[in-house]
């Protein structure tokens, strides 16, 4: 499954003072997280999160986010 076949939103829970990579380019084998396979489709690159706090983020699934790699809601509209 590709980081966009889900179709909705990933829930990615990080506690305070933890690090993440999340995939931007699609093609992750670990979604949402980058596995390194943005060096085989540039520009793309993993955004990186350091969280201060507990946070639950909430992370595109279906590819048409405009804030990628955030959801927004657009898997919500037809």
């Amino acid at each position: 499954m590709g980081l966009y076949d889900k179709g909705g939103p990933y829930k990615v829970q990080l506690d305070a003072m933890d690090e993440a990579e999340f995939c931007v380019c699609g093609h992750t084998e670990r979604p949402p997280f980058c596995c390194g396979y943005h060096i085989d489709h540039p520009p793309a690159q993993p955004c990186f999160y350091e969280s201060d706090e507990d946070v639950t983020l909430y992370l595109c699934g279906c590819g048409k986010s405009k804030n990628k790699p955030f959801c927004d809601g657009s898997h919500k509209q037809n």
